[in-house]
């Protein structure tokens, strides 16, 4: 029992003194493994996975770095000979505080508030801050306000340059040029062609950094490494400045006297496509648009907005008709006053029957019915094919944002008559101002479409220019269909609904148009609602300019003879004097 005791005894203490002792050694293996293993993978982490991290923050210790902004490209306007500047860039002064260092604290307040026109009271909180260095208490100084707070010498005090975009002309154009904010690092456009074109008039910034001191401060004697900005490239637009204001100005005049609720006026060189006026109402202030409350106001109306063109859409019809071969200015049709289809009846405008009528007497009467006619010697196919090739339906391309492609699905059924019926007076498919005008210049120029272009020029930071040249599209209809309809809508003004389009002294041609506009929440048109328009060009043997006018709802008068074709004349009697055209018809005593 003794000898049995012992051996238990001494197997105890083999098992606590070898095999104990293994089990720790192996613990503590684990531990040192597991924790190298933490090691390992944080210096992989560190020094690989983290490399330019730590790298960068250890250059950040002793290296400063700084970015530099580019300088905003300019736009400018044709003025004559030489441009106007339509926005730029402008250096402003700001006035700060540091708290801690303003000494007269009540009087800063005082002088400050008296100068700037800035509470006192306010003013005075902020000089209750010492812990701040820096508190902004007025920016974009007028020159005044900046030679007074200098002659205060005031401690604490200081002024700084701020840079803003500035539109010297304030409201002209401002849909055409939209608007810009400037900040520290980079520009920003909205709207318009600061908008559109905003990658190219931003430029690219650059970089500057250097060794610097513990204490944050470069160091004189480093290596400075130096990267420039690039600056942005400038614009001159298709815009003439006195064109721009001109057109304005009678626009303006128009939607007081017709009581509208908005217009657009467009003004284009038909041989090239070139925009010389782009106005629409109401406007805005480039340099306070950040207080305008209807942002609806930054919309370019011309190309952001589609609408059912009405009666100006004949001419082209017509057009198309005669290139065709299936009509001719003198080709008789008989108008009953209606014409029926698909359970639809279409009549003419007040309910008119003409009987016997030709060509000529369609476009200068604005006969429903005859250019129904028409459309049905063409074919829906035809004319599908024609609506497409003057550009309707599609995006113009013109170098201006949010343009609209108009809607023409109503004729993507060829069986649909009564559809290509409609769009053949311009009820039942929208289009834009633009497409509408570009499409008159296909008539004007000897039936070729062009692209329309707002920009002239691009004018490179390095001085060099790049000129954008006219970019022709296609050639919709033969030079004789032009001339013929050049006399047609020559007809429109002297013996039809576009008598008070006409000028005096100059063979001008052009068509009227009165539209309904189409509900927004069900199917018909809203009563008592329309827009008046009319579209021509000027002089028709060397046709130089063609005019939209757009008037939206316009309340004292019933009809675009009366409204849109009055403000054209004006326009266009101004664009022939300006260009210094010589009268060729005889005028009345």
């Amino acid at each position: 029992m003794r000898t049995s005791g012992i051996f238990r005894s001494s197997i105890g203490k083999k098992e606590n003194g070898i095999y104990g002792g293994q089990g720790r050694m192996r613990i503590l293996s684990a531990v040192v493994f597991f924790v190298g293993a933490i090691l390992i993978f944080r210096l992989y982490f560190i020094q690989v996975a983290s490399h330019a991290k730590w790298v960068a923050m250890a250059e950040n210790q002793h290296s400063a770095f700084q970015e530099l902004a580019a300088d905003r490209g300019e736009i400018y306007i044709h003025d004559g000979e030489t441009r106007y500047p339509l926005a730029v860039n402008r250096e402003y002064q700001m006035v700060f505080v540091s708290p801690k260092d303003v000494s007269e604290k009540d009087r800063a307040a005082l002088e400050l508030s008296r100068i700037l026109g800035v509470d006192a009271g306010e003013i005075r909180d902020k000089l209750d801050r010492p812990d701040d260095p820096f508190e902004i208490i007025k920016k974009r100084l007028n020159d005044d306000e900046v030679a007074r707070i200098r002659e205060l010498h005031l401690k604490g005090v200081a002024l700084i340059p701020e840079k803003y975009r500035y539109y010297p002309a304030g409201e002209l154009a401002s849909q055409v040029v939209g608007f810009a904010s400037l900040g520290e690092k980079a520009s920003a456009g909205g709207y318009g062609i600061e908008a559109s074109e905003d990658d190219r008039l931003r430029g690219v910034g650059g970089t500057v950094s250097q060794e610097k001191d513990a204490g944050g401060r470069w160091l004189p004697l480093s290596d400075r490494n130096l990267v420039s900005p690039k600056n942005g490239d400038s614009l001159l637009l298709t815009i003439d400045r006195v064109i721009q204001y001109e057109t304005e100005k009678i626009l303006k005049d128009s939607v007081e006297k017709y009581q509208a609720d908005s217009a657009s006026a467009i003004v284009m060189d038909p041989k090239t496509g070139n925009i010389l006026s782009m106005a629409s109402f109401p406007q805005f202030n480039p340099n306070n648009y950040a207080q305008v409350e209807d942002y609806s106001v930054f919309m370019n109306p011309a190309v952001s907005s589609s609408y059912e063109p009405g009666s100006v859409m004949k001419p082209l019809v017509m057009a198309m008709g005669i290139e065709e071969g299936k009509v001719t200015p003198l080709s008789e049709f008989v108008d009953t006053g209606s014409v029926s289809e698909a359970g639809y009846t279409i009549r003419n405008s007040e309910d008119k029957v003409y009987g016997r009528s030709t060509m000529t007497e369609v476009l200068n009467q604005s006969i429903n019915t005859g250019i129904i006619y028409v459309e049905k010697l063409l074919g829906n196919k035809t004319f599908g094919d024609y609506f497409t090739r003057f550009g309707f339906g599609e995006r113009t391309g013109i170098d201006l944002p949010a343009e609209l492609a108009g809607n023409t699905k109503n004729l993507s059924n060829a069986r649909s008559t009564i559809s290509f019926f409609t769009a053949a007076f311009g009820q039942g498919v929208t289009t834009t101002p633009l497409q509408m005008i570009s499409a008159y210049a296909v008539l004007a120029n000897g039936g070729t479409l062009y692209k329309p272009h707002i920009i002239d020029t691009i004018i490179h930071p390095d001085g060099s220019e790049e000129k954008i040249q006219p970019e022709r599209v296609r050639q919709v209809v033969s030079v004789e269909t032009s001339q013929t309809m050049g006399q047609m809508l020559r007809d429109v003004v002297v013996n039809g609904h576009g008598k008070r389009a006409d000028v005096p002294g100059y063979q001008v041609g052009g068509k009227t148009g009165t539209a309904q506009v189409a509900k927004n929440d069900a199917r018909g048109y809203q009563a008592g609602v329309s827009i008046g328009s009319f579209i021509g060009y000027a002089p028709l043997d060397d046709p130089r300019f063609v005019v939209l006018v757009k008037l939206d709802n316009p309340k004292n008068v019933e009809w675009a003879e009366s409204s849109a074709a009055p403000t054209f004349g004006e326009i266009m009697k101004f664009l022939l004097g300006y260009a210094k055209i010589k009268p060729t018809e005889a005028t009345k005593p």
